[in-house]
């Protein structure tokens, strides 16, 4: 149902995941970012094996978590199992052409939709923000992180089915355009841009090598001063955060 070819077996994707699930650092910057417009009853778009959803439930958020592929999903669930009170899970497919009508239990149910890096995999992303938009209560928040910068487009991109890459002024367009209104928009991640280009350009690799990220995840708050160093000018990564009109 989805706009790129859809296997259930998502090889290069798991081994992506799998990398940064290692990344402690790298997510809880993520979240510190996010966390601010994280409010109410939530729902994570693309949850995958639960590498940001571990910190939502961590942190005791109100959470609904979701994914595309069952195989996802029934790792999630495995995942929480053994806490008291497990989120839900559910299999959704952002991209449905039927979204309305076979989403329609889920409807204006929440108050914050979480969806990190999984827009960039959807081919009519504006369809994809306007079936969030469904999802949400009148003012409920819609929380985007995509990858940024369209010329870093490369074979990690593509090997991930990546259709495009964003900036601040193309993410903010596309959300505004869909019945939001902009409240939060921000570049991440500037020291990130030297590692994708050499790594997925220059030498070619066609997945993000494991020990890059573990390099990475170290270094993270020396990367976290950069940024605001340079006042977030750029970034590997762009936050958009709109609010349902």
């Amino acid at each position: 149902m989805t706009d790129f070819k859809y296997k259930e077996k998502d090889t290069k994707g798991l081994k992506t995941l799998d990398a940064f699930s290692d990344a402690e650092r790298y997510n809880q910057w993520i979240l510190e970012v996010i966390r601010p417009y994280c409010k109410g009853r939530i729902i994570e778009i693309g949850s995958g094996i639960g590498n940001m959803s571990q910190l939502f439930v961590r942190e005791n958020f109100s959470v609904v978590l979701s994914d595309l592929r069952e195989s996802y999903c029934q790792t999630l669930r495995d995942k929480f199992s053994a806490i008291e009170f497990p989120p839900a899970v559910v299999q959704l497919d952002l991209a449905h052409p039927e979204f309305s009508k076979v989403y329609a239990e889920h409807l204006n149910s929440f108050d914050s939709l979480i969806i990190l890096n999984v827009l960039e995999h959807i081919k009519d992303d504006a369809q994809a923000i306007r079936n969030c938009h469904s999802l949400l209560k009148d003012d409920g928040h819609l929380i985007v992180f995509v990858p940024a910068i369209q010329s870093l487009y490369n074979r990690f991109d593509k090997g991930l089915g990546h259709f495009k890459r964003y900036d601040k002024k193309t993410l903010s367009q596309l959300i505004s355009q869909n019945k939001f209104e902009i409240i939060f928009s921000k570049y991440m991640n500037f020291a990130g841009i030297f590692g994708w280009f050499f790594s997925g350009k220059v030498f070619g690799n066609a997945i993000v090598p494991g020990k890059q990220v573990k390099l990475f995840n170290h270094f993270v708050p020396l990367f976290r001063l950069v940024d605001r160093i340079i006042f977030n000018a750029t970034g590997l990564g762009v936050v958009c955060v709109g609010k349902k009109k």
